[in-house]
């Protein structure tokens, strides 16, 4: 973790937050190279889930809703985590996170005294805020700890204006906000972290069927980002640990340096929260079937959740790559190649002019289809090595032979092989090569 660290703060991909001022404890801000990678996973995830499909749609819901929704879903009630403090240092931890001796004393992780036996309070994860110009009770609201809520409360008026019929689904992509007890391991647990997540709605005598789909679709998109089957756990979670209004759940979990977490999920939610909802709002959120108008009843639906930086952390972990070329290490990061920040490094032999008139042309024409950087400085063999470690997948190399054959050389990542190609044919050429 902490080379993937040094590499992300090294390279621009992710930045410590607030650094200037000493930071914000597991607050971290994406540089210029980490954006690009992570709209880049958003991008194809949307393409992959709603684009290709004629049965999804999508929203992109407020981060603030009015506070009886989370009433209505039993976060304000039920959205805990069992919470204990050190007597010496007072500094807290999740109960279930801690180990303990038989007689339930357990030892600080922060200043490695004992504890005695400590019993837990249940710490609510929502964070909270205030509308209005008074800091009242009347004015307090939550920052959304999921996007699912509103997909749920948005149901009717998407099921009008879309004229949908079962099964479809609905899909968000955005910001969620919880107050984490211990949040930890870079961006693999954060208190603001984004979810690319789908409500599938479906009848309920059909919700096998399409869970079975649903994992089928997950798995596919676990291996179009390129992680090795090894790496990945299907876990199906036993009944007594599945929220009591699921049938079936299954966790996708990952082997992070730090051990076997979770990284996407995969639940039947069954009609809970259309039945919540349309209790607690009084209003009718029935679907009615268009073929048989007296066919009504409260969809179920199937859930798959992935988590943004999750799979961001599990792309950079994935991509790096240590090679021994000659007598130096050479440091690589093996992005599939519609992931990688940048696409194509344009890179002029000389500074000088018209070679870098001709760089720039050429970089300016490719840009328009794929992600590129131009980059005039130092040797070229540390721009290829600057490149390798940022995962660009072709750098081209404009030299003065380009100005007479109007030819460059193109060199690949993977390989470091090298190949002559006509600067009208680049952009085709590149194309196909990222189909592979």
């Amino acid at each position: 973790m902490e080379t993937i660290i040094s590499l992300c703060k090294r390279r621009g991909f992710i930045f410590p937050g607030s650094d200037i001022y000493g930071g914000l404890a597991n607050s971290w801000d994406y540089g210029p190279l980490g954006v690009a990678l992570k709209n880049a996973i958003k991008n194809e995830w949307w393409k992959m889930f709603v684009q290709k499909r004629l049965d999804m749609v999508g929203i992109d819901a407020a981060l603030l809703m009015n506070p009886r929704v989370w009433e209505a879903s039993g976060h304000v009630a039920t959205f805990t985590d069992p919470l204990i403090e050190c007597a010496s240092c007072h500094a807290r931890f999740r109960d279930d996170h801690v180990t303990k001796e038989d007689d339930g004393s357990w030892k600080c992780g922060a200043c490695g005294k004992k504890n005695g036996k400590t019993v837990a309070r249940q710490f609510n994860l929502m964070l909270k805020t205030f509308l209005g110009p008074a800091e009242e009770q009347a004015n307090t609201v939550y920052f959304r700890p999921e996007t699912a809520q509103a997909m749920f409360v948005d149901f009717k008026a998407i099921l009008e204006t879309t004229r949908k019929r079962l099964p479809f689904g609905v899909a968000q992509i955005g910001k969620a906000f919880r107050n984490e007890i211990t949040p930890g391991n870079f961006i693999f647990r954060t208190r603001e972290f984004e979810q690319m997540e789908i409500e599938y709605f479906v009848r309920e005598n059909e919700w096998e069927e399409h869970f079975e789909h649903w994992l089928t679709q997950v798995k596919a998109w676990i291996n179009h980002l390129g992680v090795h089957p090894e790496h990945v756990h299907y876990v199906e979670i036993a009944d007594e640990d599945r929220a009591h209004y699921s049938k079936r759940t299954v966790d996708v979990e990952y082997d992070y340096p730090f051990g076997q977490k979770e990284l996407y999920g995969l639940a039947y939610r069954g009609n809970y929260d259309l039945t919540q909802h349309a209790d607690h709002s009084g209003k009718d959120l029935v679907y009615t079937d268009p073929d048989n108008q007296s066919d009504k009843f409260l969809p179920h639906v199937i859930e798959p959740s992935f988590g943004v930086d999750r799979t961001v952390l599990v792309a950079l972990l994935e991509a790096y790559h240590e090679e021994q070329v000659g007598d130096e290490t050479r440091i690589v990061m093996k992005f599939p190649f519609w992931m990688a920040p940048v696409t194509v490094a344009i890179l002029p032999l000389s500074k000088k002019e018209p070679l870098t008139e001709l760089a720039q042309k050429i970089a300016q024409h490719l840009g328009g289809d794929f992600r590129v950087e131009y980059d005039e400085t130092q040797s070229i063999g540390k721009r290829y090595r600057r490149q390798d470690e940022i995962g660009t997948p072709f750098c081209v190399t404009v030299d003065f032979d380009s100005l007479e054959d109007k030819s460059v050389t193109v060199r690949h990542r993977d390989t470091m092989e090298q190949e002559r190609v006509l600067i009208d044919n680049l952009a085709t050429y590149i194309a196909e090569k990222m189909k592979g």
